[in-house]
């Protein structure tokens, strides 16, 4: 993606994780208004191997000191968040933070008023906004084909019957669990769209033999003219179901789970592959609608090409034209305020 100013921001990753590799990294690279410089590796040393011109680093404190890096990808362990964006903005440093921003909303704030103090951006890495299946619902919801809505159901399953090597997720400390890993994602999507709920209901349960963390939760979200909103995610569903599912007074929308992009950056595809980011065939979803005289009619939803490229753009706008990113702080509390609830 190109920009309109000749402005290059100089980036670097505090990890060369599964994060780091595919869902920064990548684009980073590709967008010309960002220069990647240095990534750290604390022991498996593989950036050099995709990116020969950038620096590793063998310490946080390196990449920090570094004074020509301008912006900080904060990728580093959930409970790690909060202590390593504060170190980045005390430097002087923009952030870009993956989910979850922190632990716990008095946390954020704290970082606001720091990163106001120092003059400095802090910005959110909420990518599931940019894909490609949740750009099919927005469309829907924008054409207005489904009436009043009435509920709006949003899933995210897996099936993982083992305790993770991740002590992050696995251990019973600040930010872990499934709650804290997927819940970021999904309710982002519906607060970019619905806002702040008025009220909320959240259940957190522990399937999995020996967890000590939540690996299932179900929130209910209500909104203004009786919007109802269910999130709900688990790690032991052998057949997941539909990830999007909406019901209005004249119709209804089913969408799988069908973005492509972390799949394919794992197999090692480029952004400029053809066929990046496009959903297989059969994915698209189902508009079902429904007229006065009760006749139904079926209608395929295509989804957009899927790219995270635009969320990197706006990051960009942010930081060089000080234009306003499309997660805001106040998302990011609605959010988070549900989290530690």
């Amino acid at each position: 993606m190109s920009t309109n100013s000749n402005k290059i921001i100089t980036a670097g990753l505090l990890a060369y994780g599964m994060s780091g590799k595919v869902f920064h990294a990548p684009f980073l690279n590709a967008h010309d208004g960002f220069a990647l410089k240095a990534i750290v590796e604390r022991s498996k040393k593989n950036a050099t191997n995709d990116y020969p011109d950038v620096l590793s680093y063998d310490h946080m404190d390196e990449l920090l000191n570094d004074e020509e890096i301008e912006l900080v990808v904060v990728n580093t362990p959930n409970n790690l968040h909060y202590e390593h964006s504060k170190l980045a903005l005390q430097k002087g440093k923009h952030i870009l933070v993956e989910k979850p921003f922190t632990a716990t909303s008095a946390q954020a704030k704290e970082l606001f008023e720091l990163a106001d103090e120092v003059g400095k951006q802090i910005l959110f890495y909420q990518n599931r906004r940019w894909d490609s299946d949740f750009t099919a619902v927005k469309k829907v919801l924008a054409s207005g084909k489904l009436g009043k809505l009435n509920e709006m159901h949003l899933r995210y399953d897996r099936y993982r019957n083992v305790i993770g090597p991740k002590a992050f997720k696995e251990q019973a400390i600040e930010a872990s669990g499934l709650l804290y890993d997927l819940g970021p994602h999904l309710l982002d999507q519906v607060i970019s769209i619905f806002g702040k709920p008025e009220t909320y209901h959240k259940v957190l349960g522990k399937n999995r033999k020996d967890t000590l963390v939540d690996d299932f939760f179900a929130i209910q979200l209500n909104y203004p003219d009786s919007v109802n909103v269910f999130v709900t995610s688990s790690m032991l569903v052998v057949n997941p179901q539909a990830a999007f599912v909406l019901h209005g007074v004249k119709g209804s929308f089913i969408k799988e789970r069908a973005d492509v992009q972390e799949e394919q950056l794992l197999a090692g595809q480029k952004l400029t592959d053809a066929g990046y980011g496009i959903e297989p065939d059969g994915k698209q979803g189902l508009l079902t609608t429904i007229d006065e005289q009760g006749n139904k009619t079926e209608e395929i939803i295509a989804s957009e090409v899927g790219s995270y490229l635009p969320l990197f753009d706006a990051v960009y706008q942010a930081i060089v034209n000080d234009k306003p990113y499309p997660v805001t702080r106040e998302h990011v509390l609605a959010q988070l305020e549900i989290l530690e609830s």
